[in-house]
């Protein structure tokens, strides 16, 4: 299994309504039936007291494997990350990992 993590910094816009009723559910509809799980996170801290969290969002999206991912991204990159500016003037940060537990 992997994960692609995707990683919203701090930013001035980020429309968590849009995000979770409109955003993800095109995610989760273009990349069915290849897309295994999702989890969402919101920061709220930092590690140190008083400190802001380093993402203000971050998101997993599970896969049986990498091929799977991009098998089901492809077709569907340009309409999935041309609705970012929708919700966020964040650029994500994308990182595919190996799930080892």
């Amino acid at each position: 299994m992997i994960k692609v993590g995707v990683f919203y910094p701090q930013s001035a816009k980020f429309d968590w309504d849009y995000y979770m009723t409109k955003h993800m559910p095109l995610v989760q509809s273009r990349l069915s039936p290849a897309i295994k799980k999702v989890d969402i996170e919101k920061g709220l801290a930092g590690g140190a007291p008083g400190a802001d969290a380093t993402y203000q969002c971050v998101c997993n999206l599970h896969f049986d494997s990498v091929e799977a991912f991009q098998a089901a991204f492809g077709p569907y990159a340009a309409e999935i990350m041309g609705d970012i500016p929708n919700y966020t003037d964040a650029q994500p940060v994308v990182q595919i990992s190996e799930v080892k537990m």
